[in-house]
């Protein structure tokens, strides 16, 4: 009775033992756990021994390096054996094959141990094996998820691209797989979202489900805590705005419609309504389609001028002409590296052919003026403004100073600058310098015998009254540059083209 007493604890010994190791190991695949390392280190605890996991070469993976047994582990990962044990030396080896020997990932569990192997550390062992083919095909699964999404996402860039440099006939086939349909439109609104660097995938995430498929979303190369969303649909403003309100840190700026081909000066209308969202109660707004300075120029006269300013690129074989062009006009919207995360090229490339414009044109693109001016040119000459253009007169030489002199474009420049004046402070004044000094605010502090921080103050105490975006280069500077040389605050430069 005794000896059957006995047993009888040690058989309930033995079942709540392996109630206790079984429960150990479930809870390894917890979300809180899931990691094949403490899998490995908790299963030589279990069968009081040592474990390693190797894969199908047989370089570790996990665990600690166990005696050399290269063909004992080279027949189980083969598939020749599901599992195989050794004794050498007092030593007890017993390896099992994790996964499918012909589809990775194929791998062995290898456990060394004083004792021999009795059924619960056999158990121990086979059942870990599992857990741990689990854990790498999750692994794995989840590696294959995340090259696809930045496959995707690499390909959603590549399409901005194209169409930032005008090829839509690109952009289309590109984006005509995986997503058809997406670009059968010949025009888009822009979208340019803003949150905190570490909140961007998750609102990169949350833009694609708000849109439905039906906007190409991409996270912005340039900074990164920007999204940019080109939008066919006009649902997509709503769904976005939505994103928006009661998340902290987060702005939303929106662009006018624009045929795709214009995506370059969609995404600047964008950027410039973001720097406005700012300043919202809601955080979001929308470029607001006011008078622009070449719609209150002579349309034929600003043909004549921009197309004689940049004659010397007809030289250059089309494609050239066509890369230095938009490399050009993103080289004047934002800084040479931003440019280049845009274009996808180096910045080494970008401002290799910002120097051969500037050899072509004959001119130096650092003073805010020039710049300014051969901006407005390559607008022009691109035709974004072709509902204005007219004819060409071919009986007078145009010059810069001829289009800045007519009396709807001084009263405009008057108007806006006027705005100024309701401030104590002379924001004019730093301003007219800060231009002259071309954006560098140290040097404009020595002209005007203030501290460097005061003008940039003044400077951003400008942009809201003027609902221009100042301190980043682009399209809103360059009207409030050309606004000064129409009222004679600055000299225009010398950019009238060959005779």
């Amino acid at each position: 009775m005794a000896g059957q007493e006995d047993g009888a604890v040690t058989a309930g010994g033995r079942e709540s033992r392996r109630t206790t190791w079984a429960e150990e190991l479930l809870g390894q695949l917890r979300p809180a756990g899931r990691d094949v390392g403490k899998v490995v280190a908790w299963l030589a605890e279990a069968v009081h021994g040592t474990a390693c996991l190797l894969d199908g070469s047989g370089a570790l993976l996990a665990g600690r390096p166990l005696p050399p047994a290269e063909e004992l582990v080279a027949d189980v990962v083969s598939g020749r054996f599901a599992s195989a044990a050794l004794e050498d030396e007092g030593r007890h080896l017993r390896v099992v094959r994790v996964g499918d020997p012909h589809s990775p990932p194929a791998g062995v569990l290898a456990v060394s141990r004083a004792a021999p192997f009795d059924r619960e550390a056999a158990d121990v062992l086979s059942h870990t094996a599992g857990v741990v083919e689990l854990l790498l095909r999750a692994h794995e699964s989840g590696e294959a998820a995340r090259r696809l999404q930045e496959a995707t996402s690499a390909l959603r860039l590549a399409v901005l691209q194209l169409l930032m440099v005008e090829d839509t006939v690109s952009a289309r086939r590109v984006s005509a797989g995986p997503w058809p349909g997406l670009l059968d439109t010949d025009t888009a609104h822009v979208y340019v979202l803003e949150t905190r660097r570490e909140e961007r995938e998750r609102l990169t995430a949350d833009c694609l489900d708000a849109t439905g498929g039906q906007a190409l979303v991409v996270r912005c190369p340039a900074v990164d805590g920007h999204v940019i969303v080109v939008a066919p649909a006009e649902t997509t403003g709503p769904a976005l705005r939505s994103l928006v309100g009661g998340r902290p840190h987060t702005f939303l700026g929106g662009s006018t419609r624009h045929s795709l081909a214009r995506t370059a000066t969609a995404y600047g209308q964008a950027v410039s309504a973001l720097a406005l969202a700012r300043f919202r109660p809601d955080g979001t707004a929308v470029y607001a389609e006011r008078t622009h300075p070449e719609r209150l120029m002579d349309p034929g006269a600003l043909r004549t001028w921009s197309d004689r300013l940049l004659r010397p690129l007809d030289a250059l074989p089309h494609h050239t002409r066509a890369e230095l062009v938009a490399t050009a006009r993103l080289g004047l919207e934002f800084t040479a590296v931003s440019a280049a995360r845009i274009l996808g090229v180096s910045r080494n490339t970008v401002r290799a052919r910002m120097e051969r414009l500037e050899r072509l044109l004959g001119t130096d693109l650092s003073p805010l003026p020039v710049r300014a001016t051969v901006h407005l040119a390559l607008n022009t000459q691109a035709g974004l403004h072709d509902e204005t253009a007219g004819p060409a007169p071919r009986d007078r030489a145009v010059r810069l100073g001829d289009l800045l002199s007519g009396p709807a474009l001084r009263t405009w420049a008057h108007e806006l600058l006027g705005r100024l004046a309701a401030d104590t402070r002379d924001l004019r004044g730093t301003l007219r310098a800060w231009i002259a000094a071309d954006g560098n605010a140290e040097r404009a502090a020595r002209l005007l015998g203030v501290h460097a921080q005061t003008v940039r103050e003044h400077v951003r105490g400008v942009e809201p009254v003027l609902e221009r975006r100042l301190l980043d280069t682009g399209s809103d500077l360059y009207e409030v540059v050309l606004a000064h040389l129409v009222v004679g605050d600055l000299e225009p430069p010398a950019l009238d083209g060959p005779v």
